[in-house]
């Protein structure tokens, strides 16, 4: 069975020189909060400005300092039992000392912005009474993927430290520049997504994924980057996920009825560089931009709650429903013409071979073609209603297999974590770059 191991509330300093500064005797303590309370922006500024300076940018990350075995202190068969402990210890995070038994809010500063203005961000922790795991959600690396920020305000909101082993770190808008805008792009039109992790001497879009990187991430020892659907198509919530690698495939089994995804990740992404540097990562997809979807929400809740606890971070155990299917293959089916799209499926059907997905209509000729499915399986996403264009990745079918993982193809060469399809050598500047 893999290993999830964990450094119990233990955050690292960013350099020798951070680490004389950071030392307990000068960190402030994070005060503790009531999350479900309203905060005033002023307070979230005031919280940001009295932990490190932005203007401060971490060095490169050395993966063998950070994850190095010396740091293990302890481990985690998952999805065994934690250790019974005392106490836990109090978690280094963003210039703050967090105390066991606590929930805050904490602010992340990009050590620079395109503006270059340095913007707070949001971070909810819940520090445990017990020691455990540190598991980190982040919604919004892209800005207009609006569920996984509810499904982080949700689980966060909903945790009493008093009740936790561990710790859970949780971004809801990791772009807040393109969420302000109602973009998937950050300013500069770069996909975030494809920066990580990070360069603090390279382009705006890298130095940023840089600081998030070193500031957050490099904290985690589970990840889950939620996300949805893109450019007017929904998915079926689902978990993309490589398979291939053993505690990858451990963390999948613990979100009980989600559909999972074999998928690599495309290079620069959150999930691939994480799992890179040694944190098992899965990315969660539910429903569509730019809308917040409550079946898909409350599926996102379900299965990070069903997560939590199988890892044995809560007491309580709540088991949803039987695993679905793991696909191993998938592909896109895409319109031939250009027009108006009508779909005759439903998210999550199971379809046969030949079966109508959909029909493209030209509005001015009134010429309509059927879609059909090439083969059969299951719809795990779609574009919703809407005029498309010839070429358009319409429909994704999944596919049941038993074969062996490592000897299938990935899936990435048909999407990435961003859900559109094989562009993968597309310009940044091209607004449909995937």
């Amino acid at each position: 069975m893999a290993c999830l191991a964990f450094r119990p509330g233990v955050a690292l300093a960013d350099s020798a020189s951070d680490a004389t500064a950071n030392s307990p005797e000068t960190i402030p303590e994070a005060q503790s909060v009531d999350l479900n309370e309203p905060v005033s922006p002023e307070t979230l500024l005031e919280s940001a400005t009295n932990q490190r300076p932005a203007s401060s940018t971490p060095p490169e990350l050395q993966s063998d300092a950070v994850y190095g075995p010396a740091f293990l202190e302890s481990e985690v068969i998952y999805p065994e039992s934690l250790p019974e402990l005392d106490q836990a210890h109090p978690l280094l995070l963003l210039g703050a000392r967090v105390p066991p038994g606590t929930a805050t809010r904490l602010a992340w500063s990009p050590s620079q912005s395109f503006e270059g203005i340095a913007v707070p961000t949001p971070v909810l922790v819940v520090n445990g009474a017990q020691d455990g795991p540190t598991l980190c959600l982040t919604a919004a690396v892209h800005g207009d993927e609006l569920n996984g920020i509810e499904i982080v305000r949700r689980v966060l909101y909903n945790l009493d430290p008093n009740e936790l082993a561990g710790a859970v770190i949780g971004v809801p808008i990791v772009n807040l520049q393109g969420f302000r805008r109602g973009s998937r792009y950050l300013t500069d039109r770069r996909d975030l997504n494809r920066h990580f992790p990070g360069n603090a001497t390279g382009s705006s879009a890298s130095r940023i994924a840089h600081s998030f990187f070193s500031d957050v991430v490099a904290h985690c020892d589970a990840l889950v980057d939620l996300h949805t659907g893109s450019f007017h198509r929904t998915n079926l919530p689902q978990l993309r996920a490589n398979l291939k690698d053993p505690a990858i495939l451990e963390l999948t089994h613990g979100f009980g009825t989600t559909v999972v995804l074999q998928s690599e990740g495309s290079p620069g992404t959150l999930r691939r560089a994480a799992a890179e540097h040694g944190i098992p990562t899965v990315t969660l997809e539910a429903g569509a931009p730019m809308r917040l979807d409550e079946d898909s929400v409350n599926e996102g809740v379900r299965g990070i709650e069903t997560l939590l606890g199988h890892m044995k971070m809560v007491k309580r155990f709540r088991f949803w429903g039987n695993p679905e299917p793991v696909y191993y293959q998938s592909n896109w089916v895409r319109a031939d013409r250009g027009g108006i799209l009508l779909n005759s499926v439903d998210l999550g059907q199971t379809v046969a071979i030949g079966e109508l997905l959909g029909t493209v209509t030209d509005p001015i000729t009134n010429v309509r073609v059927d879609i059909r499915a090439p083969h059969a399986g299951r719809i795990l996403g779609m574009a919703l209603n809407q005029v498309v264009l010839p070429g358009f990745a319409a429909y994704r079918i999944g596919v049941e297999t038993s074969d062996d993982p490592d000897t299938l193809l990935d899936n990435d060469h048909l999407s990435a974590d961003d859900d559109v399809a094989e562009q993968e050598s597309a310009e940044e500047s091209d607004p449909l770059a995937e």
